[in-house]
């Protein structure tokens, strides 16, 4: 069973990449990358460990809690399975998911994976009891074994399944799309109670200490300024596309533009070729701080204005408590 028309690229966030191969192909998502990005929030999301290692990029919280209300904004059902591999109940777990991701399969939508990065399950063998997976560096097809589906080189495993679509005004969805972009700008710490990844406004301050005091992963601190200036990139795309759709939002474009601009520019000048790899350089480090710097300042300036923007709107999501209170027993 092989899903056709699907083609992993990696173009952004490994996460949104894998979502946008599977609701493309799905016909559940139409336009770009960058707008998938933006809607979903996941442009907006920025995490950095204090040592700056290349996990940083996908540390942005617990997958579920963050992935689900970035998929709800795009009007698409969707469930996940995941936890540690070490617990107990895993190969309950396991079985369970592998039957959800075949049942996912033959009704013809894909899976996101946790390999890691993100990736596509698009089919799979039930003689040889395999999963085909893309991880969108390459064409080639990675094969999974079912007895080895969610084991990998990290102690997390995680599959995301998909389902109908409803339609979302764009109205609504741009709006939701500025208050994900607020939480996850104002939450230090999404791995609690675990304090050495920040998030948001934070993470800017993480990065720019490690790079200060010169204690950091080299490939680390690469790929999380690659990272970052991909997804400023993209929110600049999506805010030009969608400036229209809610009043001040043409102001945002305009700060998102300059802090790309200028971003870009200092990256550049940092970055160097040796031995084939891409590292920082020494000498430049204290502009790039300084760029950083600047880059937070101008995003405060932003999320200053989402703020404006949001409490012009009801927040039904956020200003209503369920009948039985926000902390009903489960």
């Amino acid at each position: 069973m092989i899903i056709n028309g699907i083609q992993m690229k990696r173009e952004s966030k490994s996460f949104t990449d894998a979502l946008y191969a599977v609701l493309t192909a799905a016909g559940l998502f139409h336009g770009p990358t960058f707008m998938l990005s933006g809607l979903s929030g996941m442009a907006f999301k920025f995490s950095v460990h204090e040592k700056l290692f290349p996990f940083s990029v996908t540390a942005y919280g617990q997958w579920g809690k963050e992935h689900g209300p970035a998929i709800d904004n795009l009007g698409v059902l969707t469930g996940h399975s995941g936890g540690r591999t070490r617990h107990d109940s895993f190969a309950v777990y396991q079985q369970a998911a592998i039957e959800d991701v075949k049942h996912s399969l033959d009704r013809g939508l894909a899976c996101v994976y946790w390999i890691p990065e993100f990736g596509v399950v698009h089919g799979y063998d039930e003689d040889d009891r395999v999963f085909y997976v893309q991880d969108g560096s390459s064409i080639e097809t990675r094969y999974v074994l079912y007895d080895n589906f969610g084991l990998n080189i990290t102690p997390f495993w995680y599959c995301q399944f998909f389902g109908d679509k409803v339609d979302i005004p764009l109205h609504d969805a741009v709006l939701e799309s500025l208050r994900l972009a607020l939480e996850d700008w104002e939450t230090p710490y999404k791995t609690l109670p675990d304090q050495s990844i920040a998030s948001g406004r934070m993470a800017y301050s993480f990065l720019i200490r490690a790079l200060q005091q010169g204690k950091f992963d080299s490939s680390g601190a690469v790929y999380i300024l690659e990272s970052l200036l991909t997804a400023r990139s993209e929110i600049r795309s999506y805010l030009q596309e969608v400036q229209s759709v809610l009043p001040g939002l043409n102001e945002v474009h305009s700060i998102y533009a300059e802090l790309d601009e200028m971003l870009c520019g200092q990256s550049k000048a940092a970055h160097t070729l040796i031995n084939g790899s891409m590292t920082l350089v020494q000498q430049q480090l204290p502009s790039l701080c300084a760029a950083l710097q600047q880059a937070l300042e101008l995003e405060e300036r932003a999320m200053q204005q989402f703020r404006l923007i949001s409490g012009r709107y009801p927040d039904r999501k956020r200003s209503i408590l369920p009948r039985w209170g926000a902390h009903t027993a489960r």
